[in-house]
């Protein structure tokens, strides 16, 4: 505990009280976070960190697969053209992701149709596939970015699980038409990777990239 006197006061500050100095200096100096994703997935992915954009501008580009592109380059040139479509200002970080689902050099991304979500299912049903999550994260014109292939096992579908799932709408919207963290959940008995990186934004390397931009995490310094 210290003490600040002046001319007729003198006041006691305690280490608590510098401790709440050092969080709100820390914040204040906390560049702007833009995350240029739609997906509440990844809105709430962030706030597990303790993380909460100051703006969400989704950026609109063309996701269309060019022929012959393999999954992971895909993810990845997907994720850094989003970084540079949305605009912002030089100090600003801008977060941006993608994740699909790849089973072999096919890109299964978000059907189209619950004819599409159906024979997605049937692709997957009873194999090993991979999710690809590449995070790009640009700020004062340098671009960094990581990716993460994560192995999940799904489970044989009976027709009755299918119909049931289908039914759900849950698979809308889902690249491979489905969404682990939700029913889908119960379709699969294994992963070997990133939990956090099949529902849309692997945690531990986004940290790592928000980090080395400048952004302090939980109030702590970068």
């Amino acid at each position: 505990m210290s003490r600040l006197c002046g001319p007729a006061v003198c006041i006691r500050q305690t280490a608590t009280d510098t401790r709440h100095e050092h969080r709100v200096q820390t914040m204040t100096d906390r560049p702007q976070l833009i995350l240029g994703s739609g997906s509440p997935r990844r809105l709430d992915l962030l706030a597990q960190i303790g993380v909460v954009p100051d703006a969400i501008l989704p950026p609109d580009i063309d996701e269309s697969v060019r022929p012959a592109e393999l999954p992971r380059d895909y993810v990845k040139r997907i994720a850094a053209q989003k970084v540079a479509a949305v605009t912002a200002t030089d100090d600003a970080i801008v977060l941006c992701a993608d994740t699909t689902v790849a089973l072999g050099r096919r890109i299964m991304g978000k059907p189209a149709n619950e004819d599409e979500a159906r024979a997605f299912l049937a692709l997957l049903s009873g194999r090993r596939h991979k999710v690809i999550t590449a995070v790009t994260l640009r700020r004062n014109g340098r671009v960094t970015a990581r990716d993460v292939q994560t192995v999940v096992m799904m489970k044989r579908l009976s027709d009755a699980e299918t119909d049931g799932y289908i039914a759900s709408g849950d698979w809308r919207g889902k690249a491979g038409g489905y969404a682990i963290q939700g029913p889908a959940g119960a379709f699969i008995p294994w992963i070997n990777g990133s939990f956090t990186a099949v529902v849309g934004l692997p945690l531990a390397e986004t940290a790592t990239l928000l980090t080395a931009a400048g952004y302090h995490m939980n109030g702590g310094p970068a």
